[in-house]
């Protein structure tokens, strides 16, 4: 939850390190992915900030409205508030992440990938920090995904891992343990550098 303008900046600016980017500004044309995060981001202000001014009640209608031209545009569902500073996402194409599904902090994301519950459940995946979801995996049940852990491409994962530090894959069945790897080498390195001051507003 983003409950007031400095965090905001803040999270973006932890966004833009995940992406490899020296600022939170958007280029004017394309750049589309990186408005959909900073529209993600404001959403979670919005829904979240206790107290917000006439010009923010303005701006939301207008986030909204792009909000969800984007994600419509780009194929993404994901539920506001629920994925952690850090997120990157690589490529245009579906993603689907459960409303009931937590994040923690820097989670690279590939296209194809659905986080989700099944049988009817509530429950859905918990996953921790550092995570590395590569195209087409498929994460599905009441499960926890350990901090630092790398899935490869079309893995499909139904129970936890609760080792961190380590990748799985196999792709088309159930997820194996592949090597006690991290998934450091998949993320930005200046995630893991504590280089913050190099992100412009």
């Amino acid at each position: 939850m983003i409950e007031d303008r400095t965090e905001l900046r803040k999270v973006l600016e932890h966004d833009a390190l995940a992406n490899n980017r020296d600022t939170i500004k958007c280029r004017l044309f394309g750049d589309e992915i990186w408005k959909w995060i900073v529209c993600y981001r404001k959403m979670d202000y919005f829904s979240s900030a206790t107290r917000i001014s006439l010009i923010d009640k303005i701006e939301k209608v207008y986030v909204k409205y792009l909000f969800h031209k984007l994600s419509v545009l780009l194929g993404y569902s994901i539920p506001v508030g629920k994925v952690g500073p850090g997120l990157s996402i690589a490529h245009v194409g579906a993603i689907v992440i459960n409303g009931n599904t937590t994040v923690g902090k820097n989670l690279r994301i590939h296209e194809g990938v659905t986080i989700g519950a099944t049988n009817g459940s509530k429950n859905a995946p918990q996953l921790g920090d550092n995570v590395f979801i590569g195209t087409g995996a498929k994460i599905i049940g009441d499960l926890k995904i350990a901090s630092d852990v790398a899935i490869g491409a079309n893995a499909v994962v139904v129970k936890d891992i609760d080792e961190s530090g380590t990748t799985w894959g196999g792709g088309g069945g159930p997820a194996r343990k592949l090597s006690n790897h991290n998934s450091h080498s998949n993320l930005c390195a200046k995630l893991f550098a504590d280089d913050y001051q190099n992100v412009k507003s």
